[in-house]
C-alpha cells in the first residue's frame, strides 16, 4: 500500500504551487534533496515515541523525512503564513502525526510543547539558528537530543574542543550542557536558493547533570571575558570581570598566561565557580 506522504506532489511542485519563494530576510534555504532529508531524519535517532518538533519546515521536505522515518507526533514551528498553506495537504497525509503551529520560535517555550521525550530536528534559518540554541540550551534537561543543521562555521565552533582554531565561547556553553558531535556536511549546492557557505548538522544530547558544576550565568560571564579579548592572556582578557584576575585564576588553578582557546570545559567551570565565591554575598574583602 502507498504511503500517502509519497504520494503527495514533489516540494518543487509545492514551491511553485503557492508561491513560495525563499524569502532572505526569514534566512530561508529550502533542502530539497530527499537523501539528505532522509538522512537527517535517520541521524534524530528513534522516533517512534515522544516528540518531534522542527523549526522551520518551509515547504515540508524535512517533515516528510521525518514522517517517512516512523514519527509518532512532529510538532513544526513555522512562521510563513505562506509555508502554513503549502504544509495542510501534508498535515492531512500524515493522519494525525503532524500538528502545525504558525508562530516565531523564537517566542515559543517548544521545551513545553508534547509528550516525552522530546527530540528537536531542524534545518535552522542562519540568522536566528545561534540564538534559538542558547534559548534551548537553557532548558536542555527537556529534550533526549537536539539534530541541528547550521551553516558550517558555526556547527565547528559548537562541537570544537580546547586548542581548536573554532572553540570559542558557544563551544563552551554548548559542551558544558551537551554531548555535542558534528555528523555531517551539507553543502550549499544542496538548497534551493543555494547559499554562499556550506551547512552542517550536528547533534547536543543534553547531559541529564553537566559533568562540571557551575552557575550557567557566571560560566557565561567568566567566557565572555574570556575569549572576548581571546589574544590576550587570562591575566589581562580577565580584568573587564569585577574582581582581581591573578586572584580568581588562582582559586581556579589556571595559569595566568593561558589563553582562553587552551582552557576546556573543566577549566571554564572552575573559574565559574571561583568567580561565583569572589563575588558572592560571602565573599571576603
Amino acid at each position: 500500500m502507498t504511503d500517502p506522504i509519497d504520494a503527495l506532489p514533489p516540494l518543487r511542485a509545492v514551491i511553485a504551487s503557492h508561491g513560495l519563494g525563499a524569502r532572505k530576510s526569514l534566512g530561508q534555504h529550502f533542502l530539497l534533496d530527499l537523501n539528505l532529508t532522509d538522512k537527517i531524519a535517520r541521524a534524530a535517532g528513534t522516533l517512534s515515541t515522544g516528540t518531534v518538533i522542527e523549526v522551520g519546515p518551509g515547504p515540508g521536505g524535512l517533515t516528510r523525512a521525518l514522517l517517512r522515518q516512523g514519527a509518532s507526533r512532529v510538532i513544526a514551528i513555522e512562521r510563513d503564513t505562506r509555508c502554513i498553506a503549502a504544509l495542510a495537504e501534508l498535515q492531512q497525509a500524515a493522519a494525525g502525526r503532524l500538528e502545525i503551529l504558525h508562530a516565531d520560535a523564537r517566542e515559543v517555550d517548544i521545551a513545553s510543547l508534547g509528550d516525552l521525550p522530546r527530540r528537536v530536528v531542524a534545518n535552522l534559518p542562519y540568522n536566528v539558528g545561534t540564538p534559538l540554541l542558547i534559548n534551548w540550551l537553557e532548558n536542555a534537561s527537556h529534550f533526549v537530543e537536539m539534530t541541528l543543521m547550521f551553516q558550517r562555521e558555526v556547527a565547528d565552533r559548537i562541537a570544537a574542543s580546547a586548542g581548536d582554531s573554532a572553540y570559542g565561547r558557544l563551544s563552551v556553553i554548548a559542551n558544558w550542557r551537551c554531548r555535542t558531535r558534528k555528523l555531517f556536511n551539507v553543502p550549499a549546492r544542496a538548497f534551493t536558493p543555494p547559499p554562499r557557505v556550506d551547512s552542517a548538522v550536528v547533534s547536543l544530547q543534553p547531559y541529564d547533570t553537566p559533568p562540571f558544576p557551575a552557575d550557567r550565568a557566571n560560566l557565561e560571564k567568566v567566557t565572555a571575558a574570556a575569549f572576548g579579548q581571546r589574544r590576550k592572556m587570562l591575566r589581562s582578557a580577565l580584568k573587564t570581570l569585577s574582581v582581581d584576575p591573578l586572584r580568581l585564576l588562582q582559586e581556579a588553578d589556571i595559569t595566568p598566561t593561558q589563553r582562553a582557546e587552551t582552557v576546556d570545559i573543566q577549566g571554564f567551570s572552575a573559574l565559574a565557580r571561583a568567580y561565583e565565591r569572589l563575588t558572592g554575598p560571602d565573599a571576603a574583602p
